[in-house]
């Protein structure tokens, strides 16, 4: 599943197809487009715009606007594991959150037509296609994001001391709790607790407010270096986290357990 960074750059991407009139979509995948059936996004969508490209942790949406200049409904769009989004300009050019967000990228030799899972075609010639080759990806109305937590990029220091002090549970499984802090993955947690230097499986609580102020620093420095690299691929401990790996920092062996359910790594001796 993308976390904060893949799905940021991906709205950058979604932002210049904002503006234009939607003259054509194609929504016949109902996996994909579940739970509505074929052409029920176009009978919503088509004539009008997509005005906002936005995003809260994982979750992407767009706010619309009818042809009439009406507020209309948000479409949400889900990446999956391996989605793509790709805007084509009028003039052809193509962007994609595949290598950034704001890659020029288009369809690789590799690719087939039928992994475009959902298609809208502006009236300036252009289109925005989710190009999603596993059928993992997600595109619909209205989706429900009140249950997530505030923006990891975006969280205040207040809301952090709240969310990691009144919680017992093992840190990392709290950083990756959705309802609690929305947009923290398996890698950017990893990244996160490695360059602070705290064991993934200190309960959360026994932090104190120096440690969690300097916990949220890294966890800004991070996403923002992730969002600027082009994903969460691009931390410094990922290339380490493998059989055999020694710390980048000190060169202790990396050890590798399970925490919150997700394979973790950390180092043996600074995350002790």
């Amino acid at each position: 599943m993308p976390e904060l960074p893949e799905v940021e750059n991906a709205r950058q991407v979604v932002e210049k197809a904002l503006h234009r009139t939607i003259t054509e979509i194609d929504d016949h995948d109902q996996y994909e487009c579940r739970p509505h059936k074929p052409g029920e996004i176009a009978d919503a969508l088509v004539g009008g715009r997509l005005t906002k490209a936005l995003r809260r942790g994982k979750a992407m949406w767009c706010e619309t606007e009818t042809a009439d200049g009406d507020e209309g409904p948000t479409l949400g769009i889900h990446l999956g594991m391996g989605g793509r989004v790709i805007v084509t300009a009028p003039e052809g050019e193509e962007s994609s959150n595949y290598g950034g967000g704001n890659a020029k990228v288009g369809v690789r030799k590799s690719d087939k037509p039928e992994w475009t899972r959902f298609s809208m075609s502006f009236d300036d010639g252009g289109q925005m296609r989710l190009f999603d080759k596993r059928r993992l990806g997600r595109v619909r109305l209205e989706p429900d994001i009140d249950a997530l937590g505030p923006d990891a990029a975006e969280i205040t220091r207040d809301e952090f001391r709240d969310m990691i002090s009144r919680s017992a549970a093992p840190l990392k499984a709290r950083l990756l709790d959705q309802h609690a802090i929305a947009g923290i993955g398996n890698l950017l947690a990893d990244e996160v607790l490695w360059q602070s230097s705290v064991s993934p499986s200190r309960r959360a609580k026994t932090l104190s407010t120096e440690e969690v102020d300097e916990l949220r620093r890294v966890l800004r420095r991070c996403t923002r270096a992730a969002i600027r690299k082009g994903g969460v691929h691009t931390g410094e401990i990922i290339p380490y986290r493998n059989a055999d790996s020694s710390c980048p920092r000190c060169g202790a062996p990396m050890k590798r357990g399970t925490v919150g359910g997700r394979t973790t790594w950390w180092c043996s001796k600074e995350q002790a």
